[in-house]
């Protein structure tokens, strides 16, 4: 007897867990949906802290724009590259 009643408590636990976690998803969706409604399903919202990247002239790496060295006109990412 003993033995049924905890393989049924185990079992309404986990049941128990996942409609939880299915709740908490389902409400993040929706933050998601409010937050900006203008944006289509399945797609993600720009980030307003994005930050612009450049491309190196030397090595064509993409870096961010706070660690650009710029020389000659042109935008280089290290002060070894705009030397050479």
């Amino acid at each position: 007897m003993t033995r049924i009643l905890f393989w049924l408590a185990l079992v309404l636990l986990v049941v128990f867990a996942i409609r939880s976690k299915i709740r908490s998803l389902q409400q993040r969706q929706q933050q998601r949906q409010q937050s900006n409604p203008f944006t289509p399903p399945g797609r993600v919202a720009e980030l307003p802290d994005a930050e612009l990247m450049l491309c190196c002239a030397h090595c064509g790496v993409y870096y961010p724009a706070s660690e650009n060295v710029q020389a000659k006109g042109h935008d280089y990412c290290s002060h070894a590259h705009a030397t050479l």
